[in-house]
């Protein structure tokens, strides 16, 4: 009777706790496993202009290394429009994949002269490779 008990009680909240998470898990947006691989090929023909994959070097727009947990804005020596400094966005995979969706939705008033990328395997893709460049 008392590992009865034992086990209602060390349970019951256990469950509780399930079920308030549950429906936090659900409404979180899944982004799709990417293929770094096909993600190289997505980024030059995307990116690659204006973003360079080297640290430090910075094109029309900033370096891509190490982008992934950045907050943007922030690349010494890039040039920002005050709307992206301004942003606090910090660069995961969800808000990259909402950005490159569309730009001048995520941050209006940006300087960036790219209108977006609807193929959501290609933006996964872009985003596996991405990850790779930290």
């Amino acid at each position: 009777m008392m590992k009865t008990l034992t086990t209602i009680r060390f349970f019951k909240p256990l469950a509780c706790a399930s079920l308030f998470c549950l429906p936090m898990l659900t409404t979180v947006p899944a982004i799709a496993a990417g293929n770094a691989v096909s993600g190289a090929d997505v980024y030059n023909a995307e990116c690659a202009d204006c973003h360079s994959l080297k640290a430090g070097k910075n094109k029309k727009g900033s370096s891509f290394v190490g982008l992934i947990g950045r907050t943007a804005g922030t690349v010494p020596g890039a040039k920002y429009s005050d709307a992206m400094k301004s942003s606090k966005i910090v660069w995961t995979p969800e808000r990259i994949d909402a950005y490159i969706t569309h730009p001048k939705q995520v941050v209006p008033g940006g300087s960036m002269k790219y209108d977006g990328l609807d193929d959501a395997k290609a933006r996964a893709d872009l985003i596996a490779f991405l990850a790779t460049k930290s």
